[in-house]
């Protein structure tokens, strides 16, 4: 009885610490900095544990570079009055993010405006 109740708790410790590690925190990103982005949507991913936009942006040479950008959870942005249908590919995005501590090119989101019209409430970062 003893060792059955024993590696009852074993299984379920090692299933939520698998749960655990799996899930990153937001550490990653640089959130005393907010820079920028002004390009096109190239895709959203309405996904969980995190959506994903990834914008094209052009630098003043005409370079266009590819930005990842992590969102909340589509849960979490629901309750700020986003939709899935939000932000579509093509359209025009100015999006405020806090880039990667380590320089790679991408950020979490902060806010949004998508086609001259701010998508859902302020205040995401």
């Amino acid at each position: 009885m003893r060792s059955r109740l024993l590696g009852c708790i074993c299984a379920i410790g090692l299933a939520v610490a698998g749960q655990a590690d799996a899930h990153h925190a937001f550490a990653m990103f640089d959130t005393s900095r907010e820079v920028v982005l002004d390009g096109v949507v190239r895709d959203f991913q309405w996904t969980n544990p995190h959506t994903w936009i990834e914008i094209a942006v052009r630098d003043p040479a005409g370079k266009e570079t590819d930005w990842a950008i992590e969102g909340a959870s589509p849960n979490s942005l629901a309750r700020f009055g986003w939709k899935r249908t939000s932000i579509r590919a093509g359209d025009h995005v100015e999006a405020v993010i806090h880039p990667a501590k380590n320089g790679t090119i991408g950020g979490s989101l902060v806010k949004a405006t998508v086609n001259g019209q701010v998508v859902g409430a302020q205040g995401l970062g």
